[in-house]
């Protein structure tokens, strides 16, 4: 797919769908209020207009803490729609991380929802480069500003910038698992570009959607799932502030009737071991179930579209290449593996000197594509040793069946040896969670007396599950059974909750 040179994600994401006909459609709903894109289309014009009023130069970056409500898509489109780049920053995140993540992309404006002030307000002297904040969703204190008494002050129409289709749009941040996170930097076309790929080809997202995604709008799946996918095709999307728990879920399912939603594995796992989580507390449209940010277990997999008659469809994507790059669908679905690549996108599997590895053996998985990041802000080595040409490494370690389809096998330093043979904690966690009482499992090595390196399994059990009468026994022969002898765990650990990060990525690394 082609864009011409000059080309503005924006006019393309909203002001397209107006020309179209939609203008009283509505795009986004949230606990408080339905937008239309018309509306959306007026908002973004008065949040361009606020930018230039405050001398926010094209170019400029301004950070985004926003809850996912209507007012995160008015800024983050009308931002591009003037040129300046949104850098949309995880709600979840310490008030060090903050202090190092606003330092680091010299933020000029902060627009943030009122609840999150407090986390923020501490580092606010230590920020030279912020000149204006800006607050969403409640009364401002003195030193900031209203968002919407703002934007009200502003004329409802504008011009678009004449920005080029490879110019850098917006940022993201990655997870940070192992770190500080990593600014991303893409540009005006992926947005567009991952839609058309996996949202409508390999999805099948059409108009008369309805989209829920439980994955927020910071982070890039949740933005592809209920702004970029959805708007692509002039459909509608859900958008719920609050943390994603069965209870809440399950409410909003029942309430707005999607025909989309988008989730993560644990929140599967929790789904169904939420005792009130039956069919008739879900959606009766739902037609499509996707998974992403960490590899769904074929047994949950397999027990959601028991429960629910609808398939859950795994992926692989990434905050570098902005959304998934392998996934199932409905015309190729194999539970336990991440599917098949998404056509437009290549895919190798190497080992530690680049060379391609056979079917069914263990490489490192590289992804080539047009929606891979320009790279990281301010990070030269991590650019240079993620990104090699058009090629992105991953970091995940993947075998390949012969049908075609991508089984994921931990992360690169996730993986280690048992009597000389590589074990992936993914297959040891998938059978793990197969048994009747196990709702989550991390493995990882431990050595033992003799200093060799065996599995080690932390273990949340379901609730009014206890580790009592020979659970243990069980789980390990439940391992050997399904995985191989030699991958049982030889310690367990039966805890309430696993270290994770804010997009719900198991950090196994606290474990280790």
């Amino acid at each position: 797919m082609s864009y011409p040179r000059l080309y503005n994600a924006a006019v393309d994401m909203v002001d397209r769908n107006v020309a179209e006909g939609r203008g009283d459609k509505t795009v986004f709903i949230d606990p408080q209020e339905r937008l239309s894109y018309g509306a959306l289309a007026a908002r973004c014009n008065q949040m361009a207009n606020l930018l230039a009023t405050y001398g926010v130069a094209r170019e400029a970056r301004i950070a985004l803490l926003l809850f996912d409500t209507v007012d995160f898509p008015v800024a983050f489109w009308g931002a591009i729609k003037a040129g300046v780049i949104p850098v949309a920053l995880n709600t979840l995140l310490t008030t060090e991380q903050y202090a190092y993540i606003l330092a680091d992309n010299r933020a000029t404006a902060l627009f943030i929802s009122a609840p999150l002030l407090p986390v923020i307000q501490p580092i606010l002297g230590q920020l030279p480069c912020l000149k204006h904040i800006f607050v969403s969703g409640g009364e401002a204190p003195p030193f900031a500003l209203s968002l919407r008494a703002e934007l009200d002050l502003q004329a409802a129409a504008g011009k678009a910038a004449e920005t080029c289709c490879d110019e850098t749009a917006f940022w993201l941040y990655s997870s940070g698992s192992t770190g500080m996170p990593k600014g991303v930097r893409h540009v005006h076309s992926s947005l567009m570009e991952t839609a058309r790929l996996c949202g409508q080809q390999c999805l099948g997202m059409r108009e008369d959607d309805l989209v829920y995604s439980a994955a927020k709008l910071f982070f890039a799946y949740g933005l592809g799932n209920a702004m970029s996918f959805p708007m692509s095709v002039g459909a509608s999307a859900v958008l719920v502030p609050e943390r994603p728990t069965p209870e809440l879920v399950f409410r909003t399912l029942k309430q707005h009737q999607p025909t989309f939603f988008f989730g993560v594995p644990t929140l599967y796992a929790a789904m169904l071991a939420y005792p009130e989580g039956t069919p008739d507390q879900s959606s009766e449209r739902l037609r499509v179930c996707v998974s992403a940010g960490e590899a769904l277990p074929a047994e949950v997999g397999r027990a959601f579209r028991g429960k629910f008659g609808v398939d859950v469809y795994d992926g692989v994507g990434s905050t570098e290449m902005l959304h998934q790059y392998v996934c199932n669908s409905a015309a190729a679905l194999k539970y336990g593996t991440s599917g098949k690549p998404v056509p437009g996108y290549e895919i190798r599997l190497v080992d530690e000197h680049g060379s391609e590895v056979a079917e069914g053996l263990v490489g490192e998985m590289l992804v080539r594509g047009a929606t891979h990041s320009e790279g990281y802000w301010n990070q030269r080595e991590k650019s240079r040793a993620t990104f090699e040409g058009g090629w992105t490494r991953t970091g995940d370690k993947y075998i390949r069946d012969a049908e075609g389809f991508f089984t994921y096998q931990g992360r690169t330093d996730d993986m280690f040896k048992v009597s000389g043979i590589w074990v992936s904690p993914f297959e040891v966690e998938s059978a793990l969670i197969g048994h009747a009482a196990v709702m989550e499992a991390a493995v990882v090595p431990k050595a033992d007396g003799d200093g060799l390196l065996k599995p080690k399994a932390f273990i949340v059990l379901k609730p009014g599950k206890v580790a009592a009468n020979g659970l243990e026994q069980e789980l390990k022969e439940q391992v050997k059974t399904q995985a191989g002898p030699w991958k049982y765990p030889r310690w367990i650990e039966f805890v309430d909750a696993l270290p994770k990060t804010a997009t719900g990525k198991i950090q196994r690394f606290k474990l280790r």
